[in-house]
């Protein structure tokens, strides 16, 4: 009989942890205040959990550009804090 082992940690995602919810800034300002809540509390939620990222239920759609490569949707646009778009992407 062979013995499976659930939690193996070589097989767990590194990272994880992280609490800031970034989108294009053209995004955020077409979202409603309560979808940018439910957002931020979602992946606030995951990250206290130490997940790597939030439920798939929350995910936004027609944030990237049609045609758009994921590399210009990366450097292209200007990314900001979900709950705070004053701050770009990385800040504190």
């Amino acid at each position: 009989m062979a013995y499976n082992q659930k939690n193996n940690p070589f097989k767990k995602q590194k990272g994880g942890g992280t609490t800031k919810t970034c989108l294009p800034a053209a995004k955020i300002k077409g979202l409603s205040k309560e979808k940018r809540q439910q957002l931020v509390s979602s992946k606030k939620a995951a990250g206290a959990k130490g997940k790597y990222k939030r439920s798939s239920k929350t995910n936004v759609k027609g944030a990237r550009k049609k045609g758009a490569t994921l590399r210009d949707w990366f450097q292209k646009e200007d990314w900001r804090q979900v709950n705070d778009p004053s701050k770009k992407c990385g800040e504190k």
